[in-house]
């Protein structure tokens, strides 16, 4: 199994770690976009980047991660949910040219913030921002962990159109279960050795024998991901209401129908003028899905 995530920790410290592959998720993302190659590579990342700090924080909810930049990409957004599901979508800005199958992460979205959203299932919203100062996805998020949550972290990312990977190290505050100071620099400069091709092309238990071969590492049992969308006719209905009754009512006269697609899977939902007109007389009724 390709698509999934693994944990570990380096026993007797307080040195954790996950890493996780994609390839199928990653295939079912692209598949239903059209994207130049250099934002596939970025969106990959993404994925593998949500993955990981999804299980990081151990959040029983949704977690996203949207990249809002000035640059000719002006959004790159992934999301997961607790079921092991992820979507992805890219977003040019108007007028924007193609960018080239080079172009990295900086000079794809140029300035800007990346926000991190926690949506547990009970309890608070929570949201993160952190600016793009940093060449690679990476180093922001590793640049986020340092200002917002004080841990310790680093991030290797790695995509190629084809497979996403990536391996997370983080340093816990409880020293208390630390009984080898150097361990942290040392997992991190075993880590400074890891090459793209490696973490796109190893099974999780070999680039880790490979990587920690001399440290007694403990991991644990792998979680498969998946691609999934979280849309529904009745999110997209909600949609449609904040757009006021009269808004509603305009589209309506003018259209006929509100037919309307979903940005990450392309899903179809149609709305005719007695369905809008139930929602507006009924806005929590359930709705029938027509696709």
């Amino acid at each position: 199994m390709i698509d999934q995530i693994q944990r570990f920790i380096i026993d007797n410290t307080n040195v954790r770690g996950e890493v996780t592959r994609l390839e199928q998720a990653y295939a079912d993302v692209l598949a239903r976009h059209e994207y130049p190659a250099a934002i596939n590579r970025q969106l990959g990342e993404l994925l593998a980047a949500v993955a990981l700090l999804t299980d990081t924080v151990k959040l029983d909810g949704t977690m996203t991660i949207e990249v809002r930049g000035s640059g000719d990409v002006s959004l790159l957004m992934a999301e997961s949910n607790p079921g092991g599901e992820l979507r992805a979508i890219a977003r040019l800005a108007e007028g924007a040219a193609l960018p080239g199958d080079q172009e990295g992460f900086r000079s794809l979205v140029g300035d800007g913030q990346i926000v991190i959203t926690l949506d547990p299932r009970e309890g608070r919203r929570y949201q993160g921002i952190v600016g793009i100062e940093h060449a690679s996805l990476a180093g922001c998020l590793e640049a986020y962990f340092t200002q917002s949550e004080q841990l310790p972290t680093r991030l290797w990312l790695a995509a190629d159109g084809v497979n996403a990977s990536g391996m997370l190290l983080q340093r816990l505050p409880d020293e208390s279960l630390n009984q080898d100071d150097d361990a942290w620099d040392r997992a991190c400069h075993l880590g400074e050795t890891l090459k793209d091709e490696e973490l796109l092309s190893l099974e999780a238990s070999t680039l880790l024998t490979r990587l920690f071969h001399e440290e007694s590492l403990r991991v644990f049992d792998a979680k498969a991901l998946r691609f999934g969308c979280t849309c529904s006719r009745a999110r997209i209905a909600g949609g449609l209401l904040s757009l006021g009754e009269d808004e509603l009512r305009h589209v309506v006269a003018e259209q006929g129908d509100i037919e309307t697609q979903c940005h990450f899977c392309h899903t179809r939902y149609v709305f005719t003028a007695a369905d809008v007109e139930s929602l507006l007389e009924n806005p929590d009724a359930d709705t029938a899905t027509v696709h």
